[in-house]
């Protein structure tokens, strides 16, 4: 029998992943390393989850700006310039002293980076790669983060424990490092540059259309979906990098939960994080995206009205399969719904400021977090917010176009 050739597609999927990993390792530091610092450099906690957030902040307008530096230079040299970034920032930040160095180094070089190395990157290689199975890779991608929650948490914690805050940035710093040699070694930009066509061949005529279309930023800002899309994963951003990604830990400790403890329950959030965002790659192949991001936001709202009322670690293990298992479910139909409403061309950039919306609502939920535990001794009132803000995206989410036309063809059909 003749062999079956591997399509290099898979390959370029593997690379990605290991980019996307590596990044969402270092996205997950601050959770570990936020109280050794207030112990270590004497700075409250409100002035370093003013650092977080200025760096996801960048990390959110890096998005939109690495999705248009692939457009035009491709996504190997964009994955080196941002891995490079971040190993600068990591090792700087080991010895600083200063509260101003962790907002330069952490904030705007590791912002910068991991910016780079985002949603935007795995939105366009998919688009870029594959024609067959594009929602599960999409997925796969989205699963990345939550294997960098998995991977890296725990063993963060433990590295933690044994050399400190200096520790953890020096292994994230080997990480990044070997993805970067990763990269150099096997990423490409194109099937073309290969010789070869997208996986899955040729695609429909009406799925041509939708990869052949190309709407204007400028277009797409006037239209109510553009704003409910971005207005939707704020909330998302609102409720999982900036306010679980950032404070969970710090909240359980303060309650009494171990750090131990708390390593196999983020670890476990880690690995539902990872099923739910193949399942979602799958569903959002299947059934309406828009009915998908309803029922991911409205059970993430509820489990964290919970959360505050969560004193045991068999309650703690039950919200972490809970919420876990649509931490990142919601990406697939949201880079689904940004192709399927303005083109797939339109993805590396339109779904940038999307995913810089995103980051924005992290950023602002990483300060908050820290300014009302300052405040009011406890993040009770935070999770609450972001509890509520939940079920209103899950009715943002409802509110999207059920067609999928461009604007120019809306506007022809009188819509």
């Amino acid at each position: 029998m003749r062999a079956t050739r591997l399509h290099y597609a898979w390959i370029v999927l593997v690379v990605t992943f290991a980019g996307l990993l590596a990044s969402a390792g270092v996205r997950n530091a601050p959770g570990v390393i936020l109280r050794p610092l207030e112990a270590d450099l004497g700075w409250a906690r409100t002035d370093i989850s003013a650092a977080v957030a200025v760096s996801l902040f960048i990390f959110g307008f890096g998005a939109p700006v690495g999705g248009a530096l692939m457009n035009r230079f491709g996504p190997r040299r964009v994955m080196l310039g941002g891995l490079t970034l971040i190993a600068i920032g990591l090792v700087l930040m080991v010895g600083m002293g200063e509260l101003w160095q962790f907002h330069l180094w952490w904030g705007v070089l590791v912002g910068m980076g991991t910016g780079a190395i985002s949603g935007t990157l795995g939105a366009t290689v998919a688009n870029r790669w594959f024609n067959l199975h594009r929602g599960v890779v999409l997925g796969v991608f989205s699963a990345a983060a939550a294997a960098g929650q998995f991977l890296f948490l725990p063993s963060l914690i433990a590295v933690n424990g044994a050399f400190g805050w200096q520790g953890v940035i020096w292994a994230l710093a080997g990480v990044i490092v070997l993805a970067g040699v990763v990269v150099v070694l096997f990423m490409r930009d194109r099937p073309e540059d290969l010789g070869l066509t997208t996986y899955g061949g040729a695609v429909s005529a009406a799925a041509a259309v939708s990869d052949s279309r190309f709407t204007p930023l400028r277009e797409a800002v006037r239209t109510r979906d553009f704003w409910l899309l971005a207005g939707s994963f704020f909330v998302c951003g609102y409720t999982t990098n900036g306010m679980i990604g950032t404070h969970l830990l710090p909240h359980a400790v303060e309650h009494g939960f171990a750090e131990a403890e708390m390593s196999w329950a983020l670890a476990l959030m880690g690995v539902m994080n990872i099923i739910g965002s193949l399942v979602s790659g799958y569903l959002c192949e299947r059934y309406d995206n828009r009915l998908l991001l309803a029922l991911y936001y409205g059970f993430r709202g509820l489990s964290l009205m919970a959360l505050p009322f969560i004193l045991e670690l068999q309650g703690m293990l039950i919200f972490s399969i809970i919420y876990g298992l649509d931490w990142v479910a919601t990406v697939p139909p949201t880079v689904n719904l940004t192709a399927q409403r303005f083109g797939r061309r339109s993805v590396p950039v339109i779904y940038g400021w999307v995913f810089c919306s995103h980051m924005i609502g992290a950023g602002v939920a990483a300060f908050a977090g820290g300014f009302f535990r300052d405040l009011l001794g406890d993040y009770h009132i935070v999770f609450i917010s972001a509890a509520v803000m939940g079920l209103v995206a899950a009715g943002m989410t409802l509110g999207m176009s059920r067609r999928v036309l461009p604007p120019r063809a809306k506007a022809a059909a009188g819509d």
